[in-house]
């Protein structure tokens, strides 16, 4: 092989490791409903969704994840989204599925959005914790991530933790260990219940709806059906163990003490026979 060639092998190699690590909407994803609605732009670059009355849209990874860190770019839907929702999670399938959310509620223009959190296993949600932010999410593009590995679930905002749900199956609370997930996204009309409880409806006179996505990345074991978990050799990576630290701690608790507008823990009305049991654990 001349210098020439190896050089030039090396330059594809490189470049392909950056593609891959960075992400790209047409090899990763796949528009599952909502037609021309759901629009892949930039090479693969960027993302669009959009919701006028007809309908709304959405899309899917093609990888299944057992584990991983998934780091997702948005830009919300500007201006009145009162009506809206814009879903990003984790799922897997069936009536004891397994489930990491995060949805933005939309709200009247100048009122804030309302970011709700869910983690459901084996079928059971009820674990709502719901949050605004600190900054407008229609003026440009925030990083939203979710880790999920043994240990535990981090949802955070531009690398700011805003949630952990911990491994407690020691003390009988069910863990979503055991399912393989998808990246779900989908934006969607859900003016029943989704601003102020359903009494601002969808102004249809602003439609089309988009929020956009960028920014992809996921470090995490792909599972497959014809050779289970790639988890194996991620073991050695800092994500697979990683833990909230004492900063993360602080910084959670700042987030929770000054944006947080809805805890289950707390909601003792709800749970009038004891709040779950992950509510008590330290």
């Amino acid at each position: 092989m001349g210098i020439e060639v190896l050089i030039i092998n090396i330059v594809l190699l490189i470049g392909f490791a950056v593609a891959a690590s960075a992400g790209n909407f047409n090899q990763d994803f796949e528009i599952t409903w909502g037609n021309d609605r759901a629009k892949v732009l930039n090479n693969g670059q960027l993302l669009t969704l959009s919701l006028d009355k007809a309908s709304g849209s959405g899309f899917r990874s093609r990888n299944e994840y057992l584990f991983g860190k998934i780091d997702m770019q948005l830009k919300l839907v500007p201006g009145n989204s009162a009506g809206t929702v814009t879903a990003y999670y984790l799922s897997s399938l069936g009536d004891t599925h397994d489930e990491i959310d995060f949805e933005f509620l939309g709200n009247l223009s100048g009122e804030p959005y309302t970011l709700h959190t869910n983690v459901f296993t084996q079928g059971k949600g009820n674990r709502e914790q719901q949050f605004h932010l600190w900054f407008d999410p229609t003026k440009d593009f925030h990083t939203y991530s979710l880790l999920w590995n043994p240990q535990s679930i981090i949802f955070s905002v531009d690398g700011t933790p805003i949630r952990e749900f911990k491994n407690w199956e020691s003390k009988g609370v069910p863990f979503p260990k055991n399912q393989a997930m998808r990246i779900y996204s989908s934006l969607w009309d859900a003016e029943d219940w989704a601003t102020r409880g359903g009494l601002v409806k969808t102004d249809w006179t602003q439609a089309p709806f988009t929020a956009s996505y960028k920014g992809f990345n996921a470090q995490a074991c792909v599972w497959t059906s014809s050779s289970g978990s790639s988890c194996s050799s991620k073991q050695g990576q800092s994500w697979f163990t990683q833990s909230l630290d004492s900063t993360g701690q602080a910084r959670i608790q700042w987030v929770q003490k000054n944006y947080m507008i809805y805890n289950y823990c707390t909601d003792t009305k709800r749970f009038p026979q004891g709040l779950p049991p992950e509510c008590t654990l330290a």
